[in-house]
């Protein structure tokens, strides 16, 4: 007899991975936008260095604020239609084990074991049977704001230390040139990384995060510039 082997999917890695990669990849551009931006409007060492800083720090309080703001809206539209699931399994069982039953009937199953499978599922949870299979929530798609709040907080701060590092030892003289070849790189690192751990073509990955950065900072590059010669 075969042994049944363990499969580890990579979807359970979803909900830490997009926070873990969306916030490196924010501290990365926009710290490094910010300090190219400065630096092109003929700003001082000093000036460029508080000015990252202050953008570190800005950034990371911003996207935990944003995180936990927007996965909270997530968890409560959950929980507002898990909560509806229960006042229905509580008033129409009959009814919502039809529709649990159909549910399965759609996707290929007869329906008298589409409505055996449906009443097994029920009497052991019925609540989780219809949260998975009605509305589309499991463990591992589950909101967690806090968690999500942190991750994108505390990588958005590494991924900002990056360039940040790159003013503290560039001359002054290459410091856009230097900040920018860096970032491009951190940013090409990051993407192969993030591909890597979720299972997604490196090249691809690494080639978009690697384009889009390059844009922003060239933007506000010639933003800065723009404006420190005005000024």
């Amino acid at each position: 007899m075969s042994r049944l082997h363990r499969e580890n999917h990579l979807v359970s890695r979803i909900g830490w991975l997009r926070a873990a990669v969306l916030g490196a990849n924010d501290g990365i551009v926009s710290t490094a936008s910010l300090i190219v931006g400065v630096a092109s409007s003929a700003a001082t060492g000093t000036e460029i260095l508080v000015a990252g800083i202050a953008g570190m720090v800005a950034g990371a309080m911003s996207m935990a604020a944003g995180e936990y703001v927007s996965v909270s809206s997530q968890s409560d539209t959950e929980q507002a239609d898990l909560a509806r699931e229960r006042r229905e399994l509580a008033t129409e069982p009959e009814a919502e084990r039809e529709e649990l039953a159909q549910l399965y009937v759609k996707r290929g199953v007869e329906i008298e074991l589409a409505r055996r499978v449906a009443d097994q599922l029920m009497e052991k949870d019925a609540l989780e049977a219809h949260a998975r299979d009605e509305l589309g929530i499991s463990e591992i798609t589950t909101a967690r704001p806090v968690v999500a709040a942190l991750t994108s907080a505390l990588t958005f701060a590494v991924g900002a230390m990056m360039p940040l590092g790159m003013v503290l030892v560039a001359p002054a003289d290459s410091l856009v040139l230097a900040v920018s070849i860096a970032s491009l790189l951190f940013l090409a690192a990051l993407g192969a990384v993030g591909a890597k751990a979720g299972g997604a073509n490196v090249l691809k990955a690494t080639a978009r995060v690697t384009f889009w950065g390059a844009f922003a900072m060239a933007l506000t590059a010639g933003i800065g510039a723009l404006v420190g010669t005005a000024v």
